[in-house]
């Protein structure tokens, strides 16, 4: 599976170079491009296996920032722009990327086989991890995030896709969430805000 030709890589790396040196500084209230969810009840517990079967939790990235992210690898826009934003973003940030992690949890176990989410992940870089689980643990885990995915039936033939939420969850290096960013919101949004995580103290 190639890197998905959507993406302009050019012009996204130009995009987080914008970043003033003023606006990348972290204050001691970092204040966010994206929603501010710092404080809620939700978005807090995360317990899936990734790819190779081992269990995961939000404790196993303590100091570093993660971007969690629902989709499915048959999605044919927003999951493969999201993931190849992410990783020209980490790119772009050099060595303070190698602190970001990149989580994606598949809404579609059925199709999604470990296997496969293996194979997908690895097209987006280092530091990206893909999660799965069974249809009752998926929607509990989207429950617990307030994320919504439903089940489309092609209008064609015998396949389906899915609707899912779009958008990211951004977590400190204390394993608390802080950000929610809507898709489209733009790399440098997204590299402003990983940066103020970044000084937070695990």
């Amino acid at each position: 599976m190639s890197h998905p030709g959507s993406i302009d890589r050019r012009s996204l790396l130009g995009l987080v170079g914008l970043s003033t040196l003023a606006g990348c500084q972290p204050s001691s209230a970092p204040s966010f491009k994206g929603v501010d969810l710092t404080g809620v009840s939700y978005a807090q517990k995360l317990e899936l296996l990734d790819a190779d079967g081992r269990l995961r939790s939000l404790a196993d990235f303590k100091g570093k920032a993660v971007v969690l992210f629902f989709g499915y690898t048959q999605c044919p826009d927003v999951c493969p722009a999201t993931l190849g934003e992410l990783r020209l973003v980490k790119e772009a940030m050099g060595k303070e990327g190698e602190r970001v992690v990149g989580l994606f949890v598949t809404v579609d176990p059925e199709r999604d086989t470990p296997e496969l989410l293996r194979e997908y992940i690895a097209n987006f870089g280092p530091g990206m991890v893909a999660l799965r689980g069974s249809p009752e643990q998926t929607q509990a885990v989207a429950k617990e995030f307030k994320v919504f995915y439903a089940k489309v039936p092609s209008k064609s033939g015998p396949g389906y896709t899915m609707d899912h939420t779009a958008a990211s969850f951004l977590f400190d290096p204390a394993g608390k969430v802080r950000v929610y960013h809507r898709y489209g919101a733009g790399p440098e949004a997204l590299r402003h805000d990983l940066t103020q995580l970044l000084a937070v103290k695990p």
